[in-house]
């Protein structure tokens, strides 16, 4: 398992990328969008490496968890990448700080259903990740994927 607790470690100076989007299935796409724009600037490399898939692909499933599980009507969620020393921190902040993601991912209850395996694709292809309810309005789930 790799959930663990929230640490922030310090970001690289001006390597902070935060903006507010609707909870709306076109939201969760302009995050997997911008995402990869953002570390396409930041890292100067192609769309079509692995590391920016695996930040597209995590992106993406913690932005529809945010807008699925984590949507409350007229409340937007954020979506914050931040470069670190290992690579890149998401963080995908809601209004639910109630549901809070399990602590391992169930494997979904039939291999043909349409979702459920979005925290099992996180798992996959970050290197760390875990949740935090600073308040009681929000969380933040995030995920720390590492570029080569």
């Amino acid at each position: 398992m790799k959930q663990q607790e929230d640490r922030r470690e310090s970001s690289l100076p001006d390597a902070l990328f935060s903006l507010r989007l609707s909870s709306t299935p076109r939201g969760a796409r302009l995050a997997r969008t911008l995402a990869v724009q953002q570390l396409a600037e930041w890292c100067g490399g192609a769309y079509d490496t692995d590391a920016v898939r695996a930040v597209a692909l995590v992106t993406a499933e913690l932005a529809t968890n945010a807008i699925t599980h984590g949507r409350l009507p007229g409340r937007d969620f954020r979506l914050t990448l931040r470069l670190i020393a290992r690579g890149v921190r998401i963080e995908v902040t809601d209004t639910r700080p109630e549901r809070l993601p399990p602590i391992a991912p169930a494997e979904p209850r039939c291999s043909e259903a349409d979702s459920g395996r979005g925290l099992l694709l996180v798992e996959a292809y970050a290197d760390r990740w875990g949740c935090s309810a600073p308040d009681a309005w929000t969380k933040t789930v995030w995920a720390e994927v590492r570029l080569s």
